[in-house]
C-alpha cells in the first residue's frame, strides 16, 4: 500500500523547488495539501530541521539541513519514523548528486528535475519494501525523534496567504544546525603545517621586497603582489580545510590558481625546486580540503 504520495526538494532560504516527484494524484483534497506544502516551503527557514502537519487524510513532513530541505505528503497511516527516514535518505541522495554551488546558483524552479528518477526509486522503496529490511535505519531515526521530537504544526500554520500567517505569530527560531566535518587526518595536519610554512615564507619575502621596492624602484610592485597574494591564498586554504564553507570547490580552485600563477610569476626570484615545492603544497592542501567531507552521520541532524 502506497503511503508516501508526493515528495520534493526545496531550497530553504527562499523555498525554491529544486526537484519533485511526478504527481499522479489529482483529487481536490490532495491538491489542497500541495498548496499547503508550497506555502510551508516558503517559510522553512523559520522552523527547526524536522516538522509535521497532520490532517484527516494526509500529513506533511519536512526535514531540512543546511540550505536543502526535503518535504513529503504522506497518508495519515504512514508512521512518522518511516516518513523522516525517507526524507533523510532523499536528502543524502540529493546532496551527493549536486554541490552547494549548483544549488545556490539555481534561479528557476525545478532546475534539477532529472532528480525525479531518484525520488521515484526511493519513494517506491519505502512504499513497497518491507520495513524489516530497513529496521536499522528506522531504529536510528526513532531514537533521534525521541531525543529531539519534530515540531508539530497545525493546519492553520500551513494555511498561509502571501507568505504571512493568518493572525499567528511566527514560531520561535531555533539556531541553525552546525556543519560538522570529518575528523582531521595526519596528512591533513601535515598539509596545514606546510601551508603555514609557505604562507610565512611568502609574507617574509613580500614584506622585505616591499620595503626594498619603496626605496629603489616601483617596478617591483608586481613581485610584491606575487608574494602577498599566495600568502593570503595559503591562509584561506587553511581556513577551508578546518571549516565548512559553501561553494568550497570553486574557492579551492581559485586559491590554487592564485598560488600557481603567483609562483610562476616569481620565476627568477625563486628556483625551480622552490616553485615546485609551493605548488606541490598547494595541490596537497586542495586535495585534503576536497576529500574532507561533512560527517555521514550527524548527531544533530534535523535539529
Amino acid at each position: 500500500m502506497s503511503m508516501i504520495f508526493f515528495a520534493c526538494v526545496v531550497r530553504v532560504r527562499d523555498g525554491l523547488p529544486l526537484s519533485a516527484s511526478t504527481d499522479f494524484y489529482h483529487t481536490q483534497d490532495f491538491l489542497e495539501w500541495r498548496r499547503r506544502l508550497k506555502s510551508l516551503a516558503l517559510r522553512l527557514a523559520q522552523y527547526p530541521g524536522r516538522g509535521s502537519a497532520e490532517g484527516r487524510d494526509f500529513s506533511i513532513h519536512f526535514s531540512s539541513f543546511g540550505d536543502v530541505a526535503c518535504m513529503a505528503i504522506c497518508s495519515c497511516q504512514c508512521p512518522a519514523t518511516m516518513a523522516f527516514c525517507f526524507l533523510e535518505t532523499l536528502w543524502w541522495e540529493f546532496t551527493a548528486s549536486y554541490d552547494t554551488t549548483c544549488i545556490g546558483l539555481a534561479s528557476r524552479p525545478y532546475a534539477f528535475l532529472e532528480f525525479d528518477n531518484i525520488i521515484q526509486k526511493v519513494k517506491w522503496h519505502f512504499n513497497y519494501v518491507s520495513s524489516s529490511q530497513m529496521e536499522s535505519s528506522l531504529e536510528k531515526i526513532q531514537e533521534e525523534l525521541k531525543l529531539q521530537p519534530p515540531v508539530v504544526l497545525t493546519l492553520e500554520d500551513t494555511d498561509v496567504a502571501n507568505g504571512v500567517m493568518n493572525g499567528h505569530t511566527p514560531m520561535h527560531l531555533e539556531p541553525a544546525p552546525n556543519f560538522r566535518m570529518e575528523p582531521v587526518t595526519a596528512l591533513g595536519i601535515l598539509s596545514l603545517i606546510l601551508n603555514i610554512m609557505c604562507a610565512a615564507l611568502n609574507l617574509i619575502r613580500g614584506v622585505h621586497l616591499a620595503e626594498h621596492s619603496l626605496q629603489v624602484a616601483h617596478e617591483e610592485i608586481g613581485n610584491v603582489l606575487a608574494f602577498l597574494v599566495p600568502f593570503v591564498a595559503c591562509i584561506f586554504q587553511c581556513y577551508l580545510y578546518l571549516f565548512y564553507s559553501p561553494a568550497r570547490t570553486m574557492k579551492v580552485v581559485l586559491m590554487l590558481l592564485f598560488i600557481c600563477l603567483g609562483n610562476m610569476y616569481l620565476h627568477g626570484l625563486r628556483n625551480l625546486w622552490q616553485i615546485l615545492f609551493h605548488i606541490g603544497v598547494a595541490f596537497l592542501s586542495s586535495y585534503q580540503i576536497l576529500t574532507r567531507q561533512l560527517q555521514e552521520k550527524q548527531s544533530d541532524y534535523g535539529v
